[in-house]
């Protein structure tokens, strides 16, 4: 028995299908196919682009036509064949839009247009306007993933011919492009056969040494185990029949890109890789039964490997692919994977999607009932695209999302309910919030696994039952981005912040434009602002207060605009630096609204703690970064600049229950037991060690720096002497001043 792959490759020198070559084709599924629309498409793409070569030299027609003979290998229905045949006429030719919708159909031509306005995506150099188009490609795709599988088929005859393309940079460019967006979403809607080509005609130009390594040793493997391979064909063939059960095997051989991939995130050796061979064996008659029959014969015969085996039937992927998989040790212990799945199993492993193109009555079209009772939509696995998409954010960003979506392997988990929830391998409960809805992903303050509480940073495993505790706040601890890896639950943090952050420069924005106009004696009132805001260029009162709070404008601009020839606050500098100081503070570290961390942030120069005298520096777009009276940054500062100093207060909230970190230097004998008095220490006076690092150590001395955790600066001074009194500590002092990062 040979092993292959299945493969919708034709030879390059081959000649390009004719129409009788398409049409045949497609009447093998299709019976009652529109033939004379079909010839049309084809002529009026031929007419069209007559003049036009490609850099192979041949017609630019033979392209189309091959596109177009790739859809029908996927049994896709006229519409979409035809826009095969057409989808680079408005764009190349003087064809339009509306030449086609009256030639043929609206339909056509809005599918035409949908993958004509990707168009430009292989032709952009720059990462941003990649990452716009592919905002477009989503848009268009969720209305009508016909436009992605066309879409699919050009890049694939694209990459058929790339070596034709004389400048190297390009076709790395172009493969590279391929291997990130292309294959990830082919795989996404589940065509597989069409995602294998594209992920290794791209790993010959992106990775060309590599490919040519895995390549020479799948070449060495498989004269070594060929002998090995066909016995076990013969036997499990005939063992198969001795049981009654009908289908047909056939074997396939591991691709070189996907070796690759599991050798690089595994970090294992080619010779660890369980699956390079792998049989395929595929009912008759679709009998499920059948599927775990064939198991029982073939775990009768063969030791298996128990952590090998899946249960892809049960428990679809994503996409739908449904499966038995199995690994066993054949002869000198050659391992080989066996997939057990029926036929109408494998139609969608191999063309996901595109394998719900059936009759429903006299039309030919997709079958959305058949997708679901299958195992589910496919077309659902591009909803969280659109999700990302709906959380706004620039398109660099989108697209950072969107790759943390396509590269993952799967884990799945359940609701208490029993919905399946799939996520990609190392997700979090919080992704698991955010998978089931994002408004719940807002609200978590915690999760149960399997009936225990656990942090929110553990890693998810396959079988988990994850119970989300809801709280009332949609407010981001500071950090919380970080326990989340999917690229929905990032779009929706990210966007929360901005939502946060934005209320949040706006209270302090509104608060300066009041403590501005009370430095001047006056009264503020919003009413009457709008010369202001014209002369600041500015839309609204949001958009000042978003300017004041961020710094971009000073509160001296800002009444400069309102009272337009108001005398040089300079001249006044001092004076008023004495009031801003007099003054009972107008803003306050905690409360009102506020969130350390988003708008408002402690300087890790000095570790403000409560009680502590503190005064706040605006830091433009950053919001304001607070300090203790006495830290020597502040000197870094301009004092004159009074529109960037705000004097602030503690909240009798925060006095009393705020739980702040402070770090201590210490010097101790390096004797036994001096550790364990320090930590005996803290602990008896209520403190808690975050971190402890070590930053001298000699024979007789230790020199380290605590961070601990307190409630004010009273309770770090009964910490610190509680620690003078340990018999091993030489000296314990707050660590204060150094250099800050707020600039």
């Amino acid at each position: 028995m040979s092993l292959a792959a299945p493969d919708l490759r034709t030879p390059a020198s081959d000649p390009f299908p004719t129409a009788d070559d398409l049409i045949g084709r497609i009447s093998k599924y299709h019976p009652r196919v529109n033939e004379e629309l079909i010839r049309s498409a084809y002529a009026f793409a031929e007419d069209a682009h007559a003049p036009q070569k490609r850099h192979s030299g041949e017609p630019y027609f033979a392209h189309v036509a091959s596109v177009a003979m790739i859809l029908a290998d996927l049994k896709m229905d006229s519409a979409t064949i035809c826009t095969g045949l057409l989808h680079d006429t408005v764009e190349d030719t003087p064809a339009t839009l509306d030449d086609l919708a009256t030639h043929f159909s609206p339909e056509i031509s809005s599918l035409v247009d949908g993958v004509t306005k990707l168009g430009q995506m292989e032709l952009s150099s720059t990462r941003t306007r990649q990452a716009e188009n592919f905002q477009k490609l989503i848009v268009a795709i969720s209305s009508d993933v016909r436009v992605l599988i066309v879409k699919l088929a050009d890049r694939l005859h694209n990459m058929r011919t790339l070596h034709h393309v004389p400048k190297p940079d390009k076709r790395e460019r172009v493969a590279t492009e391929t291997l990130e967006i292309y294959a990830p979403l082919a795989r996404r809607i589940g065509i597989n056969r069409i995602c294998v080509e594209l992920e290794d005609l791209s790993f010959q130009y992106v990775n060309p040494a590599a490919f040519e390594s895995v390549a020479k040793r799948l070449g060495e493997m498989r004269d070594a185990n060929a002998g090995e391979v066909a016995e076990v064909s013969h036997v499990l063939t005939e063992k198969l029949d001795k049981a009654g059960i009908e289908g047909r095997v056939f074997g396939r051989e591991k691709r070189p890109y996907s070796i690759w991939r599991k050798l690089d995130r595994k970090n294992i050796t080619f010779d660890e890789i369980a699956d390079i061979y792998a049989f395929r064996l595929i009912i008759d008659d679709n009998n499920v039964d059948e599927c775990y029959r064939a198991l029982g014969v073939i775990h009768q015969n063969w030791r298996c490997v128990p952590e090998r085996f899946r249960d892809f039937i049960s428990t679809p992927k994503p996409n739908n692919y449904r499966s038995l998989h199995t690994t066993i040790v054949g002869p000198d212990s050659v391992r080989l994977e066996i997939q057990i799945r029926t036929e109408d199993m494998d139609a969608v492993a191999e063309s996901g999607v595109a394998a719900h193109w059936r009759y429903k009555g006299q039309d030919y079209g997709y079958d959305a009932d058949a997708a679901k009772s299958a195992g589910g939509d496919p077309l659902e696995r591009l909803r969280p695209f659109v999700e990302i998409l709906e959380q706004g954010g620039d398109p660099d960003e989108f697209l950072e999302h969107a790759k943390l979506e396509m590269f993952a392997d799967q884990v799945y988990c359940f609701t208490p309910k029993g919905e399946l929830i799939a996520l990609p391998n190392g997700a979090t409960p919080l992704d698991f919030a955010y998978a089931v809805h994002t408004e719940l992903g807002h609200t978590t303050i915690g999760a149960k696994i399997n009936g225990r509480d656990r942090p929110l940073r553990t890693r998810l495993r396959n079988g988990d039952v994850v119970h989300i505790l809801k709280g009332g706040l949609r407010q981001p601890p500071a950090g919380w981005e970080e326990l989340a890896i999917t690229g929905k639950a990032r779009a929706a943090i990210r966007r929360l912040i901005r939502t946060t952050e934005k209320a949040e420069f706006e209270g302090i924005g509104k608060m300066l434009a009041e403590h501005a106009f009370e430095r001047e004696g006056k009264i503020f009132k919003e009413k009457g602002l709008e010369d202001a805001l014209a002369r600041l260029e500015l839309a609204d009162v949001d958009a000042l207060y978003q300017a004041l709070g961020r710094g971009r404008i000073t509160s001296g601009e800002f009444l400069d605009a309102v009272f337009p020839g108001r005398r040089d606050s300079r001249q006044y500098a001092a004076g008023e630096k004495e009031l801003i100081r007099d003054e009972k503070a107008r803003l306050y570290v905690r409360g009102r609204g506020l969130t350390p961390g988003v708008s408002i942030h402690f300087a890790e120069c000095c570790s403000p703690l409560p009680g502590d005298r503190i005064v706040g520096v605006m830091v433009p777009d950053k919001g304001v970064t607070i300090h203790t009276i006495d830290c020597g940054v502040l000197t870094d500062h301009d004092e004159s600049d009074l529109d960037r100093w705000i004097d602030l207060g503690w909240t009798a909230e925060a006095e009393e229950n705020a739980v702040s970190t402070a770090r201590v230097h210490a010097v101790m004998h390096n004797t036994p037991g001096t550790l364990a008095d320090i930590a005996r220490a803290v602990g008896e006076n209520r403190g808690n060690i975050g971190n402890l690092s070590t930053l001298k150590r000699s024979k007789d001395f230790f020199e380290m720096q605590f961070d601990i955790e307190v409630f004010d600066n009273r309770h770090l001074s009964n910490i610190i002497s509680a620690l003078k009194m340990c018999s091993g500590v030489v000296s314990a002092e707050r660590v204060r001043g150094g250099s800050g990062d707020d600039n």
